[in-house]
């Protein structure tokens, strides 16, 4: 059994406020007392039962980031910032996948709710997210995660996307390509809307381009496996070039050319999004937009800490950057030779 603290104070010798004052208030206790009261929680074994403590105080020290795959390496990145933040603060980090489901988000969010998280960073699914409205009732400050907010009452962080999706299209027009495919993920997410739309923008701006799209289930290496499929039974003018709405669906992408021995970039030229460390380390190293991935997780968090401290009026702000195209071999004909 775990040692309490009336056993603490019984050894010590001292008051169960003594325990008290020596756990949150130690500068109140003599040195003295304090080294007994020390002595005795190291010779029991005592761990102070702070979630106790924090139900009793209405909120506990747990910052929440409620992402669409805790699996995707980017959101791991992304949360690798946050936390570097909430360390600092003396705050735990918990990391929450939605699944890409927009009823299992509101049942987590629901939950965080009742456990009184600090605060929470929010990736969403879809659109709407009906728990929003009663976490801000109860008082729980949410910032939107890789998600721009057009709320002026909802602080966020997010990446050009459009941007993005037109970087990626308009890099395999300059390399020649004129019949291009999109994969996407599911189209309730903004992010893969958002850069479909960049990519069109990009070929709307050529009279000779052409643009069709292959929308999958997930954002996953296996949905991208099917997609390639799908963009190999394209036999009336089929795509040399392929923008990709993740890395991920990228790399199955690929991994289905080298299944079916197309070459990359020679026959199909291939863009990913989010420049994770796999896109690198592929056995076509992968181009990839680039998104500052611990830059977003820590700006995230440090805006929701400005707004659980906040004592009075708060400023919510949208945080938007820029993502950067890096080129590597799934589009360049020349990286073999270097």
């Amino acid at each position: 059994m775990a040692a309490s603290m009336r056993e603490v104070a019984a050894l010590a010798g001292v008051s169960m406020g003594t325990i008290s004052n020596v756990l949150n208030k130690p500068d109140m206790v003599s040195a003295a007392t304090r080294e007994r009261v020390e002595a005795a929680i190291a010779q029991l074994g005592f761990v102070r039962n702070d979630a106790a403590r924090q139900l009793r105080a209405g909120q506990s020290r747990m910052l929440a980031v409620v992402v669409l795959d805790a699996r995707n390496p980017f959101f791991l990145d992304v949360a690798a910032g946050a936390e570097s933040v909430a360390d600092v603060n003396d705050l735990l980090t918990v990391i929450v996948g939605s699944g890409e489901s927009e009823e299992r988000e509101n049942r987590q969010l629901r939950l965080l709710m009742e456990q009184r998280v600090q605060g929470i960073l929010l990736s969403p699914v879809g659109e709407n997210v009906p728990m929003l409205d009663n976490l801000d009732r109860q008082g729980t400050p949410v910032v939107l995660l890789d998600r721009g907010s057009h709320a002026p009452g909802r602080s966020s962080v997010a990446v050009d996307d459009v941007l993005g999706g037109r970087l990626a299209a308009r890099h395999l027009m300059d390399l020649g390509h004129r019949t291009l495919v999109y994969v996407g993920g599911p189209d309730s997410i903004r992010q893969v809307r958002d850069r479909r739309s960049g990519a069109l923008t990009a070929v709307a701006e050529s009279a000779s381009t052409r643009m069709s799209t292959v929308w999958s289930t997930s954002l996953s290496i296996e949905a991208g496996a099917r997609a390639a499929a799908r963009i190999f039974d394209m036999t009336d003018d089929p795509p040399t070039g392929v923008v990709c709405a993740n890395d991920l669906l990228a790399l199955g992408v690929l991994q289905e050319c080298v299944h079916r021995g197309v070459r990359v970039p020679e026959d199909l030229a291939i863009v990913g999004y989010d420049d994770i460390d796999y896109a690198a380390g592929a056995a076509v190293p992968l181009t990839s937009i680039s998104q500052p991935r611990a830059e977003l997780g820590k700006a995230a968090a440090e805006l929701l800490l400005e707004q659980v401290s906040a004592s009075g009026a708060h400023e919510f702000r949208q945080l938007t950057f820029e993502p950067s195209l890096v080129v590597r071999g799934s589009t360049d004909q020349g990286w073999r030779a270097r």
